[in-house]
């Protein structure tokens, strides 16, 4: 099995999945920080010709397909490891990790943080952005003042939450405003496989930037 992923990226969820299963895979690195109009591969190949949307993480199973989506990847894993527990295997535990899964996704990933992290964001879109906010994170932390995960053991929800919140700083919120995330954030993060994964990842992220510099320069 193949993993691409890009560092810091949403990917990095199913990085700490895999550790946490210890699990095998092939991590192929796709750069997307160097020049952000680009998604280069190792070899310098196009990541584009894996995958035309040019967006990680994506999956290439053991028979050769691509599979594509960060809820799908994270399922697709803990699904073929079901003795890890990442993953409750059916019936209402199944939907409410889907419905986390898809509130991760959708208010947080792509509705909240992207438009914060994103320096070409115009600032009434930022602002926008701003304004959903607190809800959201309203919402989320009335969950984690229940228990220590978002389901009642950790799972591939925490896997992905845990890798938005790491992008907090960037985006300029202060999960202070919200003890239980905060908390929990930090928690998590003591957690060997998450500690692992930002480990791994953050000098490869931290080469990128600085090679971002040189050519801006």
């Amino acid at each position: 099995m193949d993993l691409y992923f890009a560092p810091l990226a949403c990917s990095m969820a199913t990085r700490i999945a895999l550790y946490e299963l210890d699990a095998k895979v092939n991590f192929i690195y796709v750069d997307i920080h160097t020049d952000p109009a680009k998604r280069v591969l190792g070899d310098g190949s196009d990541y584009h010709a894996i995958h035309p949307m040019g967006q990680v993480p994506a999956i290439r199973t053991d028979t050769g397909e691509l599979l594509t989506e960060n809820p799908v990847v994270l399922q697709y894993v803990a699904d073929m490891h079901p003795q890890g527990g990442l993953a409750p295997s059916g019936g209402l535990k199944r939907y409410q990790l889907q419905q986390w899964l898809n509130f991760i996704s959708t208010e947080l990933h792509k509705g909240t943080y992207i438009p914060l992290l994103n320096a070409a964001n115009p600032e009434g879109a930022k602002e926008f952005a701003r304004r959903k906010l607190p809800l959201r994170m309203a919402y989320l932390s009335s969950q984690l003042e229940k228990g220590d995960f978002l389901l009642e053991r950790f799972s591939i929800a925490d896997c992905y939450l845990v890798t938005v919140l790491n992008w907090s700083r960037g985006a300029g919120i202060d999960l202070g405003q919200w003890p239980a995330i905060q908390s929990y954030n930090q928690r998590l993060r003591q957690r060997p496989s998450v500690a692992k994964a930002i480990a791994d990842e953050a000098p490869l992220y931290a080469a990128e930037m600085e090679r971002n510099e040189q050519a801006a320069a």
